[in-house]
């Protein structure tokens, strides 16, 4: 169960690139796409996938980056219901934040999402 919220293959992000507009937050950009029906994975769970490129620092600092962000992740992906795809690229500025500070903008991102899929589902 613990792994079921990663987005893993390039197939799957290029989905979402392609079928989203980018979005912006404070400290991060990121793509929102609904699952389509016929997808491999059933489960009705969201799934985010995060992006860290080499602009943003040697591997030490892309990890550690990384890491960060699947734990603010973690701890806020209750906010999201429903088969979505979420695909989220930090600005370099994550790397000097405080965890509260990252807790709190991924907690307001997928908030964020989470009213757009409901106001569209009505």
């Amino acid at each position: 169960m613990a792994l079921t919220f990663r987005l893993r293959k390039h197939a799957d992000y290029q989905r979402v690139y392609q079928s989203s507009r980018k979005q912006f937050s404070r400290q991060m950009t990121y793509f929102v796409a609904p699952r389509p029906a016929d997808s491999t994975f059933t489960e009705p769970t969201p799934r985010i996938g995060l992006t860290v490129g080499k602009v943003m620092g040697k591997a030490v600092d892309r990890n550690r980056i990384k890491r960060r962000m699947r734990e603010a992740v973690r701890r806020n992906i209750a906010a999201l219901e429903g088969p979505i795809d979420v695909v989220l690229h930090p600005r370099r500025s994550i790397i000097d934040l405080d965890f509260a500070t990252l807790d709190r903008e991924v907690a307001h991102v997928f908030r964020t999402i989470q009213k757009a899929a409901q106001s569209s589902q009505h």
